[in-house]
């Protein structure tokens, strides 16, 4: 991988090569007030699918796994849809040394938690998240107080936490609330994988700091959703590119941060 935005050299005068881990923990993240940095890490092929037979890994190769561990190696907590979890089979975070030793220099938890919206509780309790989850490696589930009591109970007793955050107005998940919850629990740095709902949800209410973006040299076609669907944003989020690695089979990886406020 090299880094192509900023440019940086060594001291031959070529390209450095990029350590994504290294990068990613460089990076300044500080949490706005009263909830977390969010982070939002997609791929995408060129034309913009954003998977392929339903998931996502056909898209991108090695650079994109090499980023994906990096960007949650310094997550606190990884924010994800419930139809992502079963789509992509999700189990539960754990870093790699480097990262697990990473998180541990930083004064981390070992590996960030997992945290599932699901207004129905429509996970399986004997799904990988839960079944191979060892201490304290359980998930979080977002619900609302309408959600079923049996599935409430079979979730929480498969060691999942459930958690009501209730929107007053519709009686949906609140994802402001949510945000308000993991950082009053200590999440200083939220990553969402997806899917394209709950990505969609994030930009809807105005709360998305950094876009990580991963672009896999292929075309796709098809109909797969894009990175973020739902209700209108409003006035388009001002983003600011500050890096663009590359990879020698045509990968690229963007980091988005959003852009500074005008003055009023």
């Amino acid at each position: 991988m090299r880094q192509l935005l900023p440019v940086v050299v060594d001291g031959g005068g070529s390209d450095a090569p990029f350590d994504p881990l290294a990068a990613c923990a460089a990076d300044d993240r500080p949490p706005p007030p009263g909830r977390p940095w969010v982070l939002c890490n997609t791929a995408t092929s060129a034309d913009g699918a954003t998977a392929l037979d339903g998931v996502s890994a056909a898209l991108c190769g090695a650079v994109d796994r090499a980023v994906f561990g990096a960007i949650r190696a310094v997550a606190d907590v990884i924010l994800v849809g419930a139809a992502t979890v079963r789509a992509e089979d999700y189990g539960p975070a754990r870093p790699s040394a480097a990262g697990q030793a990473l998180r541990v220099a930083r004064g981390q938890a070992p590996a960030p938690r997992i945290a599932v919206v699901s207004g129905t509780l429509s996970v399986d309790p004997a799904a990988r998240l839960l079944a191979e989850a060892g201490p304290g490696e359980g998930p979080l589930v977002l619900t609302t107080a309408a959600a079923p009591a049996d599935r409430r109970a079979a979730l929480a007793a498969a060691g999942a936490e459930v958690l009501d955050v209730t929107a007053a107005t519709d009686g949906t998940v609140d994802l402001l609330a949510a945000l308000t919850v993991l950082r009053q629990r200590g999440a200083a740095v939220v990553l969402c994988e997806g899917g394209p709902t709950l990505t969609g949800q994030l930009v809807a209410a105005d709360v998305v700091d950094e876009w990580c973006l991963t672009l896999g040299p292929v075309l796709v076609g098809g109909t797969s959703d894009r990175a973020a669907v739902g209700p209108p944003a409003g006035p388009p989020v001002g983003l600011r590119l500050v890096r663009l690695v590359t990879g020698d089979d045509g990968t690229c990886c963007l980091r988005y941060v959003r852009a500074p406020s005008a003055p009023d």
